[in-house]
């Protein structure tokens, strides 16, 4: 699982040792901004579309991707936000998880994402 920021700085090193990886979105989104998402006072603050997060989701994909991995997403982002999931798209996720509820629209926004 990458959650923490240091699985991406290390990706290579954990690429040595696992045929593939997963970012854990929430808790990357909460630790890349130091934020607890149920604190009542910085709730607000989480966002997943945040640059700094952004960021280090790109850079796990693009890292795992150079070693020869892949990598998936599994979070609520995906499902809440098409586009999120059309960034993971262009950003060369291999796999993304979602609600069963969101299914659909999902497909639908990453079909759109990888044809346009």
């Amino acid at each position: 699982m990458t959650e923490i920021p240091s699985n991406v700085i290390r990706a290579e090193e954990f690429a040595e040792r696992f045929d593939g990886f997963s970012i854990g979105s929430n808790d990357l989104t909460q630790l890349t901004l130091g934020v607890d998402r149920d604190s009542g006072e910085l709730a607000h603050v989480f966002k997943e579309r945040d640059p700094a997060v952004l960021w280090v989701i790109r850079e796990a994909i693009a890292r795992a991707k150079a070693a020869g991995r892949k990598i998936g997403l599994c979070g609520q982002a995906p499902s809440n936000d098409p586009a999120f999931a059309k960034l993971l798209v262009e950003a060369g996720i291999d796999t993304i998880s979602v609600t069963p509820d969101s299914f659909l629209d999902v497909t639908r926004n990453v079909a759109e994402a990888e044809q346009g």
